[in-house]
């Protein structure tokens, strides 16, 4: 038993650690965002993560490397797909470092707020998961999470099962 924790210790480590250094620009601002943010709104954990859940009319989640915001308020089924989504964005900062705002996190802010796309978005849900780093994010965060979505929009396809 001490060395499945001993694991689960090193894992912790090398995780943070990671996030901490080499994901340390969306770190910090998650961290700044967090700090804000904490009071308005429902903390907790998710996995390696932490979940913000704030109340904020037109927003659905953010992901800035460990911290994860949320929009409190909607269904049980949104928050908990919009949890898993969110954290594949978390293990995309792990992998990306400093390159993340420019692969993922920018390209994800034209794709949501753009009023073409948004228009879009608004006609087929599924719409918003198209997007390369969005349907990745799903990807990872069903694998990581190790749960799978409840609605079909977050993974028309194969997904990882529990």
């Amino acid at each position: 038993m001490k060395g499945v924790q001993a694991l689960k210790l090193i894992k912790s480590i090398l995780f943070y650690g990671l996030q901490f250094t080499w994901g340390l620009p969306q770190n910090l601002a998650g961290a700044i965002m967090y700090l804000l943010q904490r009071k308005n709104g429902k903390t907790e954990r998710f996995h390696y993560g932490i979940v913000t859940y704030i109340d904020k009319k037109n927003f659905g989640g953010v992901s800035l490397g460990v911290f994860t915001f949320v929009c409190a308020g909607r269904s049980e089924e949104w928050m908990h797909d919009t949890c898993i989504h969110e954290y594949g964005h978390t293990f995309q900062s792990l992998l990306l470092g400093p390159l993340y705002f420019i692969v993922v996190g920018i390209p994800s802010f034209v794709w949501c707020n753009l009023p073409v796309f948004a228009k879009q978005h608004k006609a087929d849900p599924g719409h918003y998961y198209k997007l390369y780093c969005e349907s990745w994010a799903n990807s990872w965060g069903s694998y990581f999470a190790k749960d799978t979505f409840l609605e079909e929009k977050y993974f028309k396809g194969k997904q990882n099962k529990a």
